[in-house]
């Protein structure tokens, strides 16, 4: 493979990886820790990842725990994830923080697969856009004699097929959340 499109492929990789963590964020028919981990919390005067000040623990498929290190952050977790548009009421049990998530309804399981796939059409917008780049590369490596013609039919090619592996590649992750979401 020639360094024109493999100087790229760790951003078709960086892009699957960001599906992954937008996805996990996405609310399930169970609870999970991925839903909060990463709501950004003051905490003395800088935004810090929830996983990063408090222990998050799954008690039952319908409830976290949120216990925070330093006893004094309670509130400004407890504001964050109120913050957080997750249509949760946090509970403040004086030490902990307690998430009770409703049942999910076919409603709500139906926005949520719609959430889903705007998230999954943005990536792959995304790597479009990284495939669209290595393209102008070739093109312009063409035009200055850096290869030649036939090396651009070829580069051209891998590059399709390459675009071809990731895009199913984040359709098999998209198809996997959805059953994760529709299930009951």
């Amino acid at each position: 493979m020639h360094t024109l499109i493999t100087a790229h492929e760790q951003e078709f990789s960086q892009g699957v990886e960001h599906l992954k963590q937008e996805l996990s964020g996405l609310r399930t028919g169970r609870a999970s820790a991925t839903l909060i981990e990463n709501i950004m919390v003051d905490v003395y005067g800088s935004m810090t990842p929830l996983k990063g000040v408090a222990s998050i623990s799954v008690p039952d498929a319908r409830s976290l725990v949120i216990s925070p290190w330093d006893p004094s952050v309670i509130k400004s977790i407890e504001t964050a994830i109120s913050n957080a548009n997750l249509s949760v009421n946090p509970v403040n049990e004086g030490t902990t923080i307690r998430i009770i998530f409703p049942e999910m309804t076919e409603e709500s399981r139906n926005a949520m697969v719609k959430v889903m796939n705007a998230k999954l059409e943005t990536a792959r917008v995304g790597l479009r856009s990284i495939r669209d780049s290595i393209k102008e590369s070739i093109l312009k490596a063409e035009k200055n004699k850096e290869i030649t013609e036939d090396d651009r039919y070829e580069l051209l090619e891998q590059l399709d097929l390459i675009t071809k592996d990731y895009t199913k590649k984040m359709q098999d992750i998209g198809d996997k959340k959805e059953q994760e979401i529709i299930t009951i």
